[in-house]
């Protein structure tokens, strides 16, 4: 089998999130533990694992995604990998419709070389700074929300974009503030640098301290910071040591993701289910 990694939301390799993608030829997945061996193997932050369905489906591919630790319900560096491949290799063209267990998505390959996701939005709640999480993160913590199913994170807003920069936090403490793990963002300190606010995001939870270019976490960063600076079409950084760029585009009850990819890796996984 043909096994890929790709660089998700960057434009040059070795930047943005790192994704293994394994496109199956059949029309189901393998056991749940063969998958969970192949991620761990990887040990990038995801793996997707799609194979394509049957002509008259409600989707044109199932698709599922791997932690080395665990299997999550949203990622969205994965689904961008997938739909890289799928465009660069000639398996799809234009939308390619996706089922996954947070339900329907759709990508949108587009001239120019970006892919676009078509995720739900992050149902926001506001809620009270849980005690010890500003000891946790190191930082002082100015508000927090909670993100909903699917996501699972606990958004907390830092006081500008040098303190998200700067976060040194304790993983094994972050571990009890959220399903998955915890977003940290500002907005930007520079308005003409070419992005509207910075995040970072760690998932100790699901065996990542720190994820490079956290897709999904922008399904609530974007209806986020688009209540507070006055606009739909925003970009965000993720600031961490690979760094990464995500246009949102907030369209009621789904986000828009755009950004690019390229395939780093392309080779052949010498064992099968």
């Amino acid at each position: 089998m043909r096994i890929r990694i790709v660089d998700a939301f960057t434009d040059r390799p070795f930047a943005g999130n790192p994704a293994g993608v394994l496109l199956l030829d059949s029309t189901g997945f393998p056991p749940d533990t063969w998958l969970q061996h192949v991620a761990a193997e990887l040990n990038l932050s995801e793996t997707a694992f799609a194979h394509p369905l049957p002509a008259g489906s409600d989707a044109d591919w199932a698709l599922r995604w791997f932690t080395p630790a665990t299997e999550v319900d949203m990622c969205g560096h994965a689904t961008l990998a997938t739909a890289h491949v799928l465009h660069t290799t000639g398996a799809a063209k234009g939308t390619v419709r996706f089922t996954a267990r947070c339900g329907n998505l759709r990508t949108t390959a587009h001239e120019d070389g970006t892919i676009t996701l078509d995720f739900p939005t992050a149902p926001l709640r506001e809620v009270t700074v849980p005690d010890g999480v500003a000891e946790a993160l190191g930082a002082k913590v100015l508000s927090a929300h909670d993100t909903g199913p699917h996501i699972g994170d606990l958004l907390v807003e830092l006081a500008d974009e040098q303190a998200v920069r700067a976060l040194e936090p304790d993983f094994a403490a972050l571990v009890a503030y959220s399903e998955r793990g915890i977003i940290a963002t500002a907005t930007a300190a520079d308005a003409s640098a070419g992005y509207d606010f910075v995040s970072r995001g760690f998932f100790p939870q699901v065996g990542i301290d720190e994820d490079p270019v956290t897709g999904s976490a922008h399904t609530a960063l974007a209806p986020f910071w688009s209540a507070r600076l006055g606009r739909d079409e925003l970009t965000g950084l993720q600031a961490s040591a690979r760094s990464g760029l995500v246009r949102t585009s907030l369209r009621g009850d789904r986000t828009l993701l755009t950004g690019r990819a390229v395939t780093v890796v392309d080779g052949e996984l010498l064992t099968t289910p």
